[in-house]
């Protein structure tokens, strides 16, 4: 079965499980979103997918 695209963990969740969300971004290209009071305030995201992000900001100028 496929990992999921995506997750979602609050701030307390995240605290604890730090580096398995960063395993999950570079391994499994895994999205997580970090919560507070469940509204997404950020991600922790693969690098080429960052990577691709920034780069097409810097093209858009």
């Amino acid at each position: 079965m496929p990992a999921p695209t995506s997750a979602e963990k609050g701030l307390r969740e995240l605290r604890a499980g730090l580096s398995a969300a960063v395993n999950d971004a570079a391994i499994r290209g895994q999205i997580t979103y970090i919560t507070s009071h469940g509204r997404r305030l950020a991600a922790i995201v693969p690098v080429a997918e960052a990577e691709a992000i920034e780069a097409r900001q810097q093209a858009e100028g």
